[in-house]
């Protein structure tokens, strides 16, 4: 039988009609129609009447009941919204992370999908709910011209050398790592993720020098770095310290390859978050460290599919 729910078709219910008459068993009408016995089982409780079970009788029954489903309210009660609107305007969760969150913790189960056409409805009446949404489709910055590559970071290492588990992403501890840019090239935000947690740490450059950058790492890095095998960074100057950095946090860094961005696919993925809250065009010379680290906080809050929706915070701090 192929997988997931199918419902009987109008030639099957004839068959099942005849079989009952010939006087099969259940589990003999589920082998010759090919479906699960238990299916047979529901099909004959729910769809007989009082002359017995009718295959003219019985798709009738099974569309008046499905039709009577689909106006009932699937679960949307108003303490429930008032919940699910805070997730998506306080906490920013996308509708996909508070419906396994939901689901994970016990909760009534409400989809992405119904979450959605609560949002459109309220867009429709006027309602601000989708401006909360996630944009997709980021574009990727890559650094160009003449003065960009590897011959500007000394004792660079590649990508190709990092040992294989780091691509594994099955220990805490290898870690991905950039910049992102605020107006005018200047202030920028150091961003590292790890790649099995997706824990972010967060610090503010008030410039792109390599020297600001080590500041920055040692900073927001040393209290953790316990929990820091390896570092891959992109091909910035700003990492050109990256030999003083390593000794300092007992870590290897490797560089991926120019132009490579999906060798850092995480980092990328976790700077696209992070303009949610810092849009291109900012000025991150205004930026304070308790608002970077609120927003930290938040990344590390969520709850993300990829985790079973277990935050990234519960899997990096959980006892090893």
């Amino acid at each position: 039988m192929p997988k997931g729910h199918h419902h009987l078709t109008y030639e099957q219910r004839c068959q099942i009609y005849a079989l009952l008459k010939s006087g099969c068993a259940k589990a003999a009408i589920a082998r010759q129609i090919g479906v699960h016995p238990s299916t047979i089982s529901r099909e004959i409780e729910r769809n007989t009447g009082g002359k017995g079970y009718r295959y003219k009788q019985a798709p009738e029954k099974a569309s008046a009941r499905r039709t009577a489903a689909s106006g009932v309210p699937r679960k949307m009660t108003p303490a429930l919204i008032r919940e699910i609107e805070e997730k998506l305007t306080r906490e920013q969760w996308s509708p996909e992370q508070i419906s396994g969150w939901l689901e994970k913790e016990g909760r009534r189960f409400v989809s992405a999908e119904r979450i959605y056409q609560h949002i459109w409805a309220d867009k429709k009446n006027g309602g601000s709910l989708w401006r909360h949404l996630r944009h997709n489709g980021k574009k990727y910055n890559k650094r160009k011209g003449k003065n960009s590559g590897r011959g500007l970071i000394p004792g660079r290492v590649d990508i190709s050398e990092r040992p294989a588990i780091a691509a594994e992403k099955s220990r805490i501890g290898d870690w991905e790592g950039d910049t992102v840019i605020g107006r005018g090239q200047k202030a920028a935000i150091l961003t590292h993720v790890d790649r099995k947690s997706k824990y972010t740490k967060l610090a503010i450059l008030p410039d792109k020098s390599a020297a600001s950058v080590q500041s920055a790492c040692d900073a927001s890095l040393l209290p953790i770095a316990h929990k820091i095998e390896t570092i891959t960074y992109d091909n910035g100057k700003e990492f050109a310290g990256h030999a003083s950095i390593a000794p300092s946090l007992k870590a290897k860094v490797y560089f991926a390859k120019p132009y490579h961005s999906w060798e850092r696919g995480l980092n990328e993925h976790t700077n696209g978050l992070l303009r949610q809250y810092f849009p291109k065009g900012s000025d991150f010379s205004t930026l304070t460290p308790a608002g970077v680290q609120r927003v930290e906080d938040k990344l590390n809050s969520r709850p993300r599919k990829a985790l079973g929706y277990k935050t990234p915070s519960e899997v990096f701090f959980a006892p090893a």
